[in-house]
């Protein structure tokens, strides 16, 4: 009998048996929990060969571990990349790509609206560093081109943006960082590689808050940097060793799990997300929704042509501002008060006062995050029960 070819396979099949089939020892269908520091060697030499770089096998789990290296293997096959490198959370792998990437008297060159943290880390800690972040609105890739100068080292762009689900175009944008040999880095934490794979846009580099939909249950947190092998070798031999922001075997185990279910679950929180953006967009005490799959999104078209579907997030503004949107968050029963995203639980949060709190008054006007925003996670609960809940909180206003 042939053997069925996975080259062929679609997305879902994919996520489903992965690339490398059982566990060749014990023919595991789950990939083992290598719950363990560090490893024996064979021979003297071949522990030194380990530490050179050279043949196969584990030393310690803060350089690799078996269970670590097969999500890196799925999510590097998934996204249509070389290799991948996992760490202990989605700040961790962006702040290594970067640090990698950027030496002191450096800069790069970011879209303006990205998750609070990655803001922060440009904002208090990168200066600490020598390392300067120019933010610009990337929705006109000519801004990304014009804040570029000789000591430029990296593109970055977060599509769709949080919390403002902006939607960039990974194509151009890869066009100009190439045309002056930068490489572009996109965080594809909102959309997955279900939903938009940067690297086939032209991207360089991809990282995930693997938090978030990768894990899918809210109990993991972790991250991941998708790229070619060079580069990938080279983050986790000086990064990754160095600062040791290391996953744990556990977490790495969770994310396989997560995989297995990942379009399942992108699909409810799609079509979920879907429902709940029509219904308040014809709501009377609600300003304006943001959804990429509405056609009045101002990028509804691009959303089309680079991904598979829209994403699970839906942001709107209420009338009344600041203080009638406290009131819906503090009304709803059924969708959860609190931060994150991506859980199968529906979450609404205050980017102005929580997530996004790193930016300032100016900022935040200046990236359309308004004193009255809302961001909500939809979960894979029945639309109606989620719409029946924010129809009795906005009832409250």
């Amino acid at each position: 009998m042939s053997k069925f070819d996975l080259r062929k396979a679609h997305f879902s099949t994919l996520c489903v048996h992965g690339s490398g089939g059982v566990d060749p020892q014990t023919g595991a269908l789950s990939v083992p929990i290598y719950q363990s520091s560090t490893f024996a060697f064979k021979s003297a030499k071949h522990g030194a060969q380990l530490f050179q770089g050279e043949g196969e096998g584990y030393v310690y789990t803060r350089l690799g571990n078996p269970t670590q290296a097969a999500f890196e293997r799925e999510m590097a096959f998934l996204e249509g990349g070389e290799a991948a490198l996992a760490f202990s959370s989605g700040m961790a792998a962006i702040s290594g790509v970067i640090l990698a990437l950027c030496q002191c008297g450096d800069n790069l060159v970011s879209s303006d609206t990205v998750y609070g943290g990655t803001h922060n880390l440009y904002k208090e800690s990168l200066p600490n560093w020598g390392i300067e972040a120019r933010e610009v609105d990337a929705t006109v890739p000519e801004n990304i081109e014009k804040a570029i100068d000789d000591k430029t080292r990296l593109i970055f762009i977060e599509t769709p943006a949080n919390p403002t689900l902006d939607i960039i175009d990974i194509q151009k944008i890869a066009e100009i960082a190439h045309a002056h040999n930068l490489p572009l880095v996109v965080d594809n934490t909102f959309a997955t590689p279900y939903l938009q794979q940067p690297l086939k846009l032209g991207a360089d580099i991809v990282v995930h808050s693997a938090t978030k939909y990768i894990g899918g249950h809210g109990d993991t947190i972790a991250g991941v940097v998708i790229g070619e092998s060079e580069f990938i070798d080279e983050l986790r031999a000086k990064i990754l060793r160095d600062i040791g922001g290391v996953i744990s075997p556990l977490n790495a185990w969770l994310l396989l799990r997560g995989l297995k279910t990942l379009p399942v679950r992108m699909d409810r929180h799609c079509s979920n997300a879907m429902e709940i953006a029509k219904f308040l967009t014809f709501h009377p005490k609600v300003n304006w929704v943001r959804y990429p799959g509405l056609t009045t999104h101002p990028h509804h078209e691009l959303a089309r042509k680079q991904m598979r579907n829209f994403g699970g997030i839906v942001t709107f503004e209420v009338k009344g501002g600041r203080k009638a949107g406290e009131k819906v968050m503090d009304n709803v029963t059924l969708i959860t008060l609190a931060v994150s995203l991506g859980d199968c639980d529906s979450l609404i949060e205050h980017p102005a006062s929580m997530t996004h709190s790193t930016y300032s008054t100016e900022e935040l006007a200046k990236v359309g995050i308004t004193e009255g925003l809302i961001r909500l996670s939809v979960g894979l609960e029945d639309p109606q029960d989620l719409i029946e809940d924010l129809k009795q909180a906005l009832s409250k206003i």
